[in-house]
């Protein structure tokens, strides 16, 4: 694969960082979108709350890549919040996808979104084909997110559609904080446990982005999740041998539903996901189910964040 020129948002983020420096390992040029003046040859000044972007940047670009948005981590009983979530990514997706279906030969666009835009089907096995249902706010960023990028599928553009899976790293949430509750033996599961909880190691979530972005005929969306997905108490289990700690008895739903508010479908709602898409297009995956996601999360940065 020769030099490839991507534009890419979120590039300062925790998954944007690990991906921008394994995208110039493997040789191609990027130009991070940044909101501050800037006259760095590798950064490019945009306003995505206003629609503001460099048309000729974008045009000449061979990948446009979308890791924008404000922090999932928040006040779940905040309206700001929860606006700020919907609107940082309908902005920033809807500015690319727009100043994409501008350029004479529209750039392959590369979108974040996560794998809550299927909501809860129960035990039923999700590929990408699988529908979207229900109304949990995560759910319903999810569907406008994805709708956003709309003018660039109008425009003829290849766009795939990063459905993101919470990856389970010791040096960020939530495996940040889950593993301190489970040193610290307040370890368990969460309601009854029997809900399927998506998840994916940070090399595989990096290899595969990387692996999309360099793709020549991916598009779509694709389910950025370990091959097997676990269900809660598969993973408080998994969590707590490799720290061995015990698990304690499940959090009660109804004050998880009081501690999280609005977040809390996404904590008791069950997506069984599989990431068909990266199997058919050849990913391998580093970290195929609960027990290897968690050893790798556990082991990243052990050298640099021993407690």
């Amino acid at each position: 694969m020769g030099e490839m020129s991507i534009v890419m948002a979120g590039s300062s983020g925790f998954l944007g960082t690990h991906l921008r420096s394994e995208l110039e390992r493997r040789g191609h040029r990027v130009t991070a979108l940044v909101r501050r003046p800037t006259s760095l040859p590798d950064e490019s000044t945009w306003d995505p709350a206003v629609g503001e972007v460099d048309a000729e940047l974008i045009a000449a670009a061979d990948v446009v890549v979308n890791l924008a948005g404000s922090p999932t981590l928040g006040n779940p009983h905040s309206k700001k919040w929860s606006t700020e979530l919907r609107d940082s990514r309908v902005q920033t997706t809807e500015t690319l996808a727009r100043a994409v279906a501008a350029a004479p030969a529209p750039p392959y666009l590369v979108a974040g979104n996560a794998v809550a835009w299927s909501g809860d089907h129960g035990g039923a096995l999700l590929t990408e084909a699988a529908d979207t249902r229900g109304h949990t706010l995560m759910t319903e960023v999810c569907r406008v997110w994805q709708a956003a990028a709309q003018p660039a599928i109008d425009a003829g553009g290849r766009v795939v559609f990063l459905r993101t899976s919470p990856v389970m790293d010791r040096s960020s949430a939530p495996l940040q904080q889950l593993r301190l509750l489970f040193k610290g033996g307040l370890g368990g599961k969460l309601g009854n446990g029997r809900q399927h909880m998506p998840m994916i190691s940070l090399r595989d979530w990096v290899g595969a982005a990387a692996f999309l972005v360099e793709h020549p005929t991916a598009s779509g969306p694709v389910n950025m999740t370990c091959v097997e997905t676990p269900t809660n108490a598969a993973f408080t289990k998994a969590l707590a041998a490799a720290l061995n700690r015990p698990s304690f008895a499940a959090v009660p739903a109804p004050l998880l539903k009081v501690a999280t508010g609005r977040v809390s479908p996404e904590l008791l709602g069950s997506v069984n996901t599989r990431p068909q898409a990266l199997l058919d297009l050849g990913y391998a995956f580093a970290d195929p189910d609960v027990e290897a996601v968690v050893a790798t999360g556990l082991a990243a940065s052990a050298s640099t964040l021993e407690a």
